[in-house]
């Protein structure tokens, strides 16, 4: 009897031995560890080779390794890494490799050769992206029936069933109201658009309908009223944006940079100096795989920055020749916190930045680059949050937040005044006249 018992606690005892070796050995190999021809364990990291689309050629150190998407084991170090597709721009970049942990390539390919696709007839005057940018503005004067002509709203919907669908007028133009010379921006949640003619008449559009000419209210004598309460919503989105980050990239982005957007996933912020300044290392506190491309933490004045706040990372995008206008975002923000009491929006002088001094066409102006970069720069966050688009002189370049990888995707005719990304990132929309006799069009390159 103590015999049987003793078996039993001798196979108890060695089965739970066995089941512990084999989980560490399992939980050793999956951190990277591997054996060698020596005999010895040695620590390696792994290499995920993803790309967008799949089935794409992986080349290490100019090696044909691979395909996408595949996961390796490195030894420790540093690797040319190269995806490659027929039909598609290749990708590389020099990536280090670190023991028991995951790299990923997440290498996003464009066509070489984009398909162009009309997708206004009718002409596209000074087309305006919506702050959400899931619409666009614009004017039409060359319809073939005069009632055609006036303003227009392009929905960019992400569904296949919606995609073919066309634009919808949303007013039309008579003697006092020409919408071809008038300009424009959006209400912050996108659903009224505020028009100022050059008769100095001003009316607010309902964006989801036809506005009959004879409902429209001049609301000239409401300007302040509507710029404030306007400014006051965009302030108080901006500045929850804001508290997000470390304490020191608040004070740049309040007192020490211009021009700042946040990505779409509000994880990175595109911004140009103002002054000379030096970024302190462990803002935050470290995650144990980040990108392990070269930063800039020494800021010049007028160069143009990506910040990352999820892994403290700050690079270099491009210099003060990008600035395509005089125009800048004014900073609503100069204290995070410092718009919260609620007296504060019943002041006179509280929300009066962006029409204080201005014109009401000035202030427009101010609103809309608020809301999106095109209007004073040529470069702006592609919807992926990783990549952005810049006008160059080669034509339309993408290019990745820490500067790799820049491509130029279309150098054919195009209005370098507007391009902007469907909200999938499927494609890039811009206006193109392709003959002097025809009117300019919003054109879509696919790069889905």
């Amino acid at each position: 009897m103590r015999k049987a018992q003793l078996n039993r606690l001798i196979i108890f005892l060695l089965t739970g031995i066995f089941i512990g070796i084999g989980t560490f050995l399992m939980i050793r190999y999956a951190q990277g560890y591997r054996p060698t021809k020596q005999g010895t364990i040695k620590g390696t990291g792994l290499l995920a080779a993803n790309s967008f689309p799949t089935g794409a050629e992986v080349y290490i150190n100019d090696r044909l390794t691979t395909a996408t998407d595949a996961t390796l084991n490195l030894d420790p170090g540093e690797y040319l890494v190269e995806v490659k597709k027929d039909g598609y721009f290749p990708w590389s970049k020099r990536l280090v490799i670190e023991e028991e942990l995951v790299t990923q390539t997440n290498a996003t390919l464009f066509p070489s050769s984009p398909a162009l696709q009309p997708l206004t007839y009718t002409g596209a005057i000074n087309p305006v992206p919506s702050p959400d940018g899931n619409k666009i503005a614009f004017a039409v004067a060359s319809a073939s029936a005069t009632a055609k002509n006036g303003l227009y709203v392009q929905d960019l919907p992400s569904s296949a069933i919606a995609l073919n669908k066309s634009a919808r007028q949303i007013t039309r133009n008579n003697a006092d109201f020409d919408y071809t010379t008038a300009t424009y921006t959006w209400s912050p949640n996108g659903s009224q658009i505020l028009v100022s003619f050059e008769n100095d008449r001003h009316v607010i559009l309902d964006a989801d309908r036809f506005n009959d000419l004879a409902t429209l209210i001049d609301v000239t004598v409401r300007l302040p009223q509507i710029f404030s309460e306007w400014e006051e919503e965009i302030t108080r989105t901006e500045s929850t944006k804001l508290a997000k980050l470390p304490d020191f990239m608040v004070n740049v982005a309040t007192s020490s940079a211009t021009n700042l957007y946040l990505s779409p996933d509000g994880e990175k912020i595109l911004y140009q100096a103002q002054a000379d300044f030096v970024i302190p290392a462990n803002l935050i506190p470290p995650l144990p795989s980040t990108s392990t491309q070269q930063e800039t933490r020494e800021v010049m004045a007028s160069n143009w920055y990506v910040y990352d706040l999820k892994e403290d990372k700050n690079f270099l995008i491009a210099d003060s020749k990008t600035q395509a206008s005089s125009l800048n975002k004014i900073n609503l923000v100069d204290e995070i916190g410092a718009i919260t009491p609620a007296e504060l929006g019943t002041s006179p002088s509280a929300f009066k930045k962006l029409s204080l001094d201005h014109t009401p066409t000035e202030s427009i102006s101010l609103f809309n680059a608020q809301y999106a970069p095109i209007a004073l720069t040529n470069i702006q966050w592609f919807p992926d949050s990783y990549h952005l688009i810049l006008v160059s002189d080669r034509g339309l370049d993408i290019i990745e937040y820490d500067q790799q990888n820049r491509t130029t995707i279309y150098a054919g005719p195009f209005d370098p005044a507007f391009v902007y990304p469907w909200p999938d990132g499927s494609k890039i929309i811009t206006r193109i006249q392709f003959s002097p006799d025809t009117a300019e069009n919003l054109y879509t390159i696919k790069l889905k």
